[in-house]
């Protein structure tokens, strides 16, 4: 078994920052798209992106760092004590976290099938 400290994960960001409401949207490309309410002013929007990233994943804010992008709304965190595929099993827990291509393939499949059965 891997120590804790061995494990770290990176995840690519597209933030959203002084959007009405903090919250993860999804994966699309393999990006997960957040927003946060805070603007980007004085790294406030970053940290509100590491409270909300901490509070998702059920881990401390200490654990989350902004290694690139911390002045752009692409970023990569790096996330100490998960790996890659921990982070992802547990936002796919989470209804909002479902890779949203994948949800609109889905539902772009079941509207054709329901057309072509009238």
């Amino acid at each position: 078994m891997k120590n804790i400290s061995d494990r770290k994960a990176t995840i690519e960001i597209h933030l959203q920052p002084g959007a009405k409401r903090s919250e993860i949207v999804g994966f699309r490309e393999g990006v997960l798209y957040a927003k946060v309410m805070s603007l980007p002013l004085k790294g406030q929007a970053n940290r509100a992106l590491t409270e909300l990233m901490a509070q998702t994943l059920g881990i401390s804010k200490s654990a989350i760092d902004i290694i690139r992008g911390q002045s752009s709304r692409n970023k990569v965190i790096a996330i100490q004590g998960l790996t890659s595929e921990e982070v992802k099993d547990i936002l796919g827990r989470d209804p909002s976290c479902k890779d949203l291509i994948h949800s609109l393939r889905n539902e772009d499949i079941r509207k054709e099938s329901q057309s072509s059965t009238m």
